[in-house]
C-alpha cells in the first residue's frame, strides 16, 4: 500500500473512531478547528489535518453521523477540494456559515479549550446547541520536534524598548480602563511585551505561554516551566512568578480581582467562563495587538536590514531559476534552492511559513504547497509563482514573485499587468486620505474589476517583528476598518487565479512612514518584478516611473552582494 492510500485509510479510521464516541456523549456531531489551545496560526498540534487531511492555515471541520463539512476561506477552497473533497463537503466562509447550513436541532460537541466565545458566536449565532466536552476526542501528533526548546530573551538593541517600558505603558491603559488585572492569553502578545521568543511554533518564534499582570507590575507566568524559569535576570526584571500550564485554573480560583481585561480572540471558552463567573470583565480587549503593531525606529531599521538580506537571497534565486530554465527543476527543487540561498546568511533562522512553489495550474491554488503527490516540473511555457518568507534574528519577511521563462500570451501579460497596476496603486496610496485598509483594498482591485476579474483574498495582512508573519489588527482587506498608523507593517499582494490554469501574485512588504504631514507606504521588499510579464502599453507614465524607481532602489541596495553576472541581469530591469 502506497503512502497516499495509507493516509486515506488512516483518516477514514480516525473519522470512524470519532463517530463511535457520539453515542457515549449524546451528541450528533463534533467540531474540529485548525488552532490549538494557544490559538496560534501555526500550531504544533494539528487535529484538523489529522481528521481531514487538509493542511491549510485556516479551517473548521464539522463531523456529523452521516455527513462531514469543512469550512475554509477563499484562499483554500480549491486546495480543500483536492485534499479532502471526497469525504467532506467544502464550503467557503463567509459566503456560507455553519448556522446557515446545519439543522438547528443538532447537538454538537466541542473542546472548550480550543474555541473562543467570539468564534462560536460567529459560526453558530446561538442557533445550534453546543455541548462542551473536556476530553480528548482526537489524538494527534505534533508537527515537529521543538518541544524541548527553551524560551530566550531579546536584547533591547534588537527590540528598541525595554520590557519595563512596555509594561509601564500597558499598566497606564489598564488603570485608565478601571481594571486591576489583564489576562494576556495570546502567546505572541506575551512575547512582544516581555521581549522573549521561543520555538513552540513551526514558523514563528513564539513561546507558548500566558500571563496575568496586575497594575503593580507583578507578572504570573504560565507555561512549561522547564522552558521558561531562567529567562529573566533579576537586574532586568524580578517581579515574576512561574507556574505550570495546568495551574491556571486553580490560580484564577484563588485570585482577588475587581475587574479584568481579557482577549476574546485568544481566551478560550473554558477560561472565559471561569473568569466571568468570578470577576467583572472589561470590554476593551487586549491593547497589546495595537501596541505591537506600531513598530519603533529600531524595529523598522532592523526590518529594513532583514529585507536587504532577504532581497539578496530572492534575487539570486530568481537569477538562478531564469538561467537554468532548460534543466529539469521541480517545484520542490526550486523551494529547496531558495531556502539554500537564505541559509547563506548567518542571521537567517527558518521559514516564516510554508513556501508556496507553484507552476502552471498549481499556481491557481492560492496557498498551494508542493508535495510528492502534487509536485510538477517547472516548464518553459508555464508561469511560476513563488511566495516565501524568512525569520531572521531581527526581522520577518514575506515576498511573492511570478516568473516567466518564455513569451506569454497576451491575456496572461494583460492580467499580470493589471495585478501590477493594483500593486502600484496600493504602494502609492495616500494613507492620510484613505485612512483604512478597506479603502486601500479598492485600489488594488480597480484595474482587474475593469475587465470583470478579481482575487479571492485580502490585499494585505499585518506583519510582526520577528514574530508572526500574519499579524493584526491592521490589514488591507474589504472588511478591515482599523485606522492605519505610522510604524505599521503590511503586505501588498494583489493577485489573480485562473482555476486549473495559472496564478499571478506580486507581494512586497511595506511600512507606514510620515513624510510632509502625509502617511505613505515605503517598500521593504527588495526583489525584481518580472518585466517580461508586463504589457507596458497598459501602464501609465507614473506607473512606469514607479517601476523604474523601484528597480533602481533594489539594485542600489543589494548589488554589492551579487556576482557580476547577477548584477548585469538585475540591471536590465531598470
Amino acid at each position: 500500500m502506497d503512502q497516499i492510500s495509507k493516509k486515506i485509510k488512516m483518516i477514514s479510521q480516525k473519522l470512524k473512531d470519532l463517530k463511535n464516541k457520539f453515542y457515549h456523549y449524546g451528541i450528533d456531531g463534533y467540531l474540529v478547528p485548525k488552532n490549538d489551545e494557544y490559538f496560534s496560526e501555526f500550531a504544533q498540534i494539528d487535529k484538523l489535518k489529522t481528521i481531514t487531511g487538509f493542511n491549510g492555515s485556516f479551517g473548521l471541520a464539522i463531523i456529523l453521523k452521516k455527513k462531514n463539512f469543512l469550512f475554509v476561506d477563499g484562499r483554500y477552497v480549491e486546495q480543500a477540494k483536492i485534499q479532502c473533497g471526497k469525504k467532506f463537503k467544502i464550503l467557503e466562509i463567509p459566503k456560507k456559515l455553519p448556522y446557515q447550513v446545519l439543522n438547528s436541532s443538532l447537538n454538537l460537541g466541542f473542546d472548550p479549550m480550543v474555541f473562543t466565545s467570539r468564534s462560536l458566536q460567529y459560526y453558530f449565532r446561538s442557533k445550534v446547541k453546543l455541548t462542551p466536552i473536556n476530553k480528548t476526542m482526537i489524538s494527534s501528533n505534533t508537527l515537529d520536534d521543538n518541544k524541548s526548546s527553551k524560551f530566550y530573551t531579546l536584547n533591547t538593541k534588537i527590540v528598541g524598548e525595554t520590557l519595563k517600558s512596555k509594561i509601564k505603558r500597558l499598566i497606564k491603559i489598564i488603570k485608565k480602563d478601571g481594571s486591576d488585572h489583564i489576562f494576556i492569553s495570546a502567546p505572541e502578545n506575551v512575547a512582544w511585551l516581555l521581549n522573549i521568543r521561543g520555538r513552540d511554533n513551526p514558523f514563528s518564534p513564539i513561546p507558548n505561554c500566558r500571563i496575568i499582570l496586575n497594575t503593580k507590575g507583578k507578572v504570573n507566568f504560565f507555561s512549561d516551566i522547564k522552558k521558561s524559569s531562567n529567562i529573566f535576570k533579576k537586574k532586568d526584571f524580578f517581579r515574576v512568578s512561574f507556574f505550570k500550564d495546568n495551574q491556571i485554573e486553580n490560580f484564577f480560583n484563588k485570585l482577588n480581582v475587581k475587574k479584568i481585561i481579557i482577549d476574546k480572540n485568544s481566551c478560550s471558552v473554558f477560561l472565559e467562563n471561569l473568569i466571568s463567573s468570578k470577576f467583572k470583565i472589561s470590554n476593551i480587549g487586549d491593547p497589546l495587538y495595537l501596541m505591537k503593531s506600531i513598530k519603533n525606529k529600531v524595529e523598522i531599521n532592523n526590518m529594513i536590514k532583514s529585507h536587504i538580506y532577504d532581497g539578496v537571497a530572492v534575487t539570486k534565486f530568481l537569477y538562478w531559476i531564469k538561467k537554468n530554465q532548460n534543466k529539469k527543476i521541480s517545484e520542490i527543487d526550486a523551494e529547496k534552492k531558495l531556502e539554500s540561498f537564505r541559509k547563506k546568511n548567518k542571521n537567517y533562522l527558518f521559514p516564516s511559513f510554508n513556501t508556496i512553489s507553484a507552476t502552471g495550474k498549481n499556481g491557481s491554488i492560492i496557498h498551494y504547497r508542493a508535495s510528492n503527490k502534487t509536485c510538477r516540473e517547472i516548464r518553459r511555457n508555464d508561469i511560476y509563482l513563488c511566495d516565501s518568507g524568512g525569520q531572521y534574528s531581527f526581522g520577518t519577511t514575506d515576498v511573492t514573485r511570478t516568473v516567466s521563462f518564455n513569451r506569454q500570451p497576451k491575456n496572461i501579460k494583460d492580467t499580470f499587468t493589471r495585478v501590477l497596476k493594483g500593486h502600484i496603486a496600493v504602494a502609492n496610496a495616500n494613507i492620510s486620505k484613505q485612512k483604512t485598509g478597506s479603502n486601500i483594498d479598492k485600489l488594488a482591485r480597480k484595474h482587474l474589476k475593469e475587465v470583470n476579474k478579481d482575487f479571492n483574498h485580502g490585499t494585505g495582512h499585518g506583519v510582526g517583528y520577528f514574530l508572526n508573519v500574519h499579524e493584526g489588527p491592521q490589514a488591507i482587506s474589504k472588511r478591515n476598518n482599523v485606522k492605519l498608523r505610522e510604524g505599521m507593517i503590511l503586505s501588498n499582494e494583489p493577485g489573480f487565479y485562473s482555476q486549473g490554469k495559472y496564478g499571478v501574485r506580486i507581494e512586497n512588504l511595506v511600512y507606514i512612514k510620515k513624510e510632509k504631514n502625509n502617511l505613505i507606504f515605503k517598500n521593504l521588499t527588495l526583489a525584481p518584478i518580472d518585466i517580461n510579464l508586463i504589457n507596458f502599453k497598459l501602464l501609465s507614465y507614473q506607473e512606469k516611473r514607479y517601476l523604474i524607481n523601484y528597480h533602481f532602489e533594489v539594485y542600489s541596495k543589494i548589488h554589492k552582494f551579487l556576482s557580476l553576472n547577477e548584477k548585469k541581469w538585475l540591471s536590465k530591469s531598470i
